[in-house]
């Protein structure tokens, strides 16, 4: 018997993989072509198993006759994409669907997983890795994007923005967050860091697309995963005999907050929370033009430090809880080979609340959100495709928070909102293919309204490709994006309808090498122009006309934040499913903002000048596989206005001077499989902060001395060096 093996994402030869017939003593390794050969195999029933570690089991039963020669191909599909038959076929591994971004990094299959890290498991944190990714913070999956933060970032999951899909705690400044879904759900993400095309909404720094694999039509599997932060399992199988679709659910159940409140440095940990989560996909094919997706997410996440109530102040956090629930029904209508239809129709829910140590009310709110979206793209031609699509989103948000007064029994209201909004836009765009593939232009605008302050605003955008030669490409782009003010703010006793929403304009030029099929350099500048961003001025104590400044208990917001973000990232990338594959990154920044209100000028809470990513795997045989990541960042400023005298805080007049120490970590990865007849079963092991560097987070500013300017602040540790190792059961 003979045969080969492929890699379903692109159909790469698979090396180093191991075959086995179960049911005698035969096995082969594949060649560096992915070939393998068995000879002198007896006639008889067997089942050929073919396995390595980051891909599913492959087992396949067959009968062979005397004198019969038996050949294969066999597709291995990643564990984290769906499992098929058949090969994906793609234009190369750095070819996405759309060439209509000059700014998108893509990462799948086993970067994407191993990335993810064994202690999380979570796919925010895989992105973190990427280059223009800044992330100094280990107990955050949320991160910065070229010195903008998260909540500028859109991310979407199946074609719908979502709110704060995150495991998390509200109600306190500094948290730590995770991913509610399931990254072993997840098929690919692919980050836009600037100059995207307008079919994305509603943000101005970045998107991040995240599409979920279907189940396997091939088979029922299931598989059990625990470590040392959570536990969980997945299952999915085929929907019906005719396989015309398939299910996908997994649950899981985290317990990081027994990591966290012993690393942490403060006596009161406020990371200590617990998160579950359960997820579904049904996919189905009503006819050969119509397909119906189904999307299911149920999340929660709650914090108790009841244990630490005797410590804990009269307005300090003692408990709270996040729920959060997402649906969205897809319907892809396909009439024929020119048009494609897709509709979404979603829901999500957002509560929160979180009481004192008194179990009183601090703060409490409920997001909810209905979304139609629709989206056509119609291919004039094999070189033309127009691209359009409408949606609305109907809003809901309320919310409050407390303080309560030690003195007395009464309780101030802070904050109070409670607001209703429509947010309606569409978009069109053009893009061309000329001179034999070597040219490549798009041009599109988008156009939106919401309805609680009545502005409306259109969105230009414009994207170039030139081969220059078959391995060398320029990219250009340009747009112009506009961030509606969250209705929160817009209801809220401190914001109000006069606030605008956010604008940016993107520039970007690249320049990228291939050297050969799976590697590549690029070079690409960028800059974006920021205005109207919303601020609380006069939010922060400060030395103002030289004396100490007290602000008010809560100012109002305003639209008085512009500025600029400046800088070129260099990225080296090889991409492969054998050996040796990862990327070295670096990246230059410069963000800096300016208050209209107060008349100052400083660098953004998320600039940091210079930001090193590096990542590599490596299979070395069929059974494992080695991995390693590096981040540097130079520092993110101390937010607010701090400088350092002998050791010790005080309040200055220039905001964002003081800078944390160059944020490091190193950490190792092994995966190991084993695989019998029936089963496979993968072990995990990492070390987080090989060198155990000793990094810090900004916590709090606690309390400052009206006179002498002195302050007192809390900074919580980050990860020490920290063993973590998880193991998944495959049948």
């Amino acid at each position: 018997m003979r045969g080969s093996v492929l890699d379903a994402r692109g159909g790469e030869a698979l090396s180093s993989v191991a075959v086995l017939l179960v049911g005698g003593d035969y096995r082969a390794i594949t060649d560096a072509a992915g070939h393998f050969g068995i000879q002198g195999v007896e006639a008889g029933d067997y089942v050929l198993n073919v396995s390595t570690v980051g891909y599913r089991l492959i087992k396949r039963p067959f009968h062979v006759d005397a004198g019969e020669t038996k050949e294969f191909e066999v597709i291995l599909s990643p564990d984290t994409f769906r499992q098929t038959d058949t090969v994906e076929v793609t234009a190369g591994p750095f070819d996405l669907a759309r060439q209509d971004s000059p700014s998108t990094l893509a990462l799948s299959g086993n970067d994407a997983k191993n990335l993810a890290s064994v202690l999380a498991d979570d796919p925010l944190r895989a992105v973190q890795s990427l280059p223009g990714v800044s992330s100094n913070d280990d107990f955050e999956a949320r991160f910065s994007l070229r010195g903008a933060d998260f909540s500028r970032i859109g991310l979407y999951f199946d074609g719908i923005l979502l709110h704060m899909p995150l495991h998390t705690v509200e109600g306190t400044q500094q948290t730590g967050s995770g991913s509610a879904f399931n990254g072993d759900m997840v098929e690919d993400l692919e980050l836009y860091e600037g100059a995207w095309p307008q079919r994305f909404q509603d943000r101005t720094a970045g998107v991040l697309d995240i599409h979920t694999r279907d189940g396997s039509r091939t088979g029922t599997s299931i598989r059990a995963a625990a470590s040392v932060s959570n536990a969980g399992v997945i299952a999915e199988g085929p929907l019906g005999s005719a396989r015309r679709g398939s299910w996908l659910v997994s649950a899981r159940k985290g317990y990081l907050q027994y990591i966290l409140a012993r690393t942490m440095s403060t006596t009161i940990p406020s990371l200590v929370f617990g998160m579950e989560d359960v997820q579904g996909r049904l996919a189905y094919d009503l006819t050969a033009r119509n397909t119906l997706d189904l999307d299911v997410l149920e999340s929660y996440s709650d914090l108790d430090r009841s244990g630490a109530k005797s410590s804990l102040g009269i307005n300090s956090l003692m408990g709270a809880g996040y729920h959060y629930t997402f649906g969205n029904m897809t319907w892809r209508y396909t009439p024929g080979g020119k048009l494609v239809v897709t509709n979404h129709a979603a829901w999500m829910r957002e509560k929160f609340d979180d009481t004192s140590p008194a179990n009183s009310p601090l703060a409490g709110g409920h997001y909810g959100e209905w979304v139609w979206d629709a989206n056509a793209t119609w291919l004039w031609s094999a070189a033309s495709s127009l691209d359009a699509g409408w949606s609305v989103r109907k809003l809901h948000d309320s919310g409050y928070s407390n303080q309560f007064l030690s003195t007395t029994p009464f309780v101030r209201l802070l904050t109070h909102d409670d607001g209703t909004a429509v947010h309606e836009g569409g978009y069109a765009q053009q893009s061309w293919t000329l001179a034999s593939g070597h040219l490549h232009f798009s041009v599109g605008a988008r156009w939106d309204h919401h309805s609680y302050d009545g502005v409306s605003a259109v969105s230009p955008f414009a994207s170039a490709q030139f081969l220059l030669t078959r391995s060398t490409r320029v990219q250009l782009g340009w747009g112009q994006y506009v961030q509606f003010p969250e209705l929160s703010d817009l209801a809220s006793t401190i914001g109000g309808r006069r606030l605008l929403p956010m604008r940016a304009t993107h520039a970007i030029g690249a320049v990228e090498q291939r050297l050969g099929e799976r590697t590549r350099m690029r070079v690409e500048y960028y800059e974006r122009e920021d205005r109207d961003l919303i601020d609380q001025p006069f939010y922060d104590p400060r030395i103002l006309n030289n004396k100490v400044f007290v602000p008010a208990l809560n100012p109002p917001l305003y639209n008085s934040g512009r500025g600029y973000a400046r800088g070129f990232e260099f990225l080296a990338e090889r991409r492969s499913a054998n050996r040796l594959t990862g990327w070295v990154s670096y990246a230059y920044g410069v963000t800096r903002q300016r208050d209209g209100v107060e008349g100052i000028s400083y660098p953004s809470d998320w600039d940091q000048r210079h930001t090193i990513n590096v990542f590599a795997g490596y299979r070395v045989k069929p059974t494992v596989n080695l991995s390693v990541r590096w981040m540097y960042g130079s520092g993110f400023p101390y937010p607010g206005f701090l400088r350092m005298q002998s050791g010790l805080y005080y309040l200055t007049a220039a905001k964002n001077q003081l800078r944390f120490d160059p944020y490091q970590r190193l950490d190792w990865r092994i995966n190991k499989s084993w695989t019998k007849a029936k089963y496979k079963l993968t072990l995990y092991g990492e070390v987080v902060n090989l060198t155990n560097r000793t990094n810090y987070r900004f916590d709090s500013l606690n309390s400052y001395n009206t006179k002498t300017g002195q302050i007192n602040i809390t900074l919580d540790r980050l990860f020490p060096i920290l063993p973590s190792a998880g193991f998944v059961f495959e049948r």
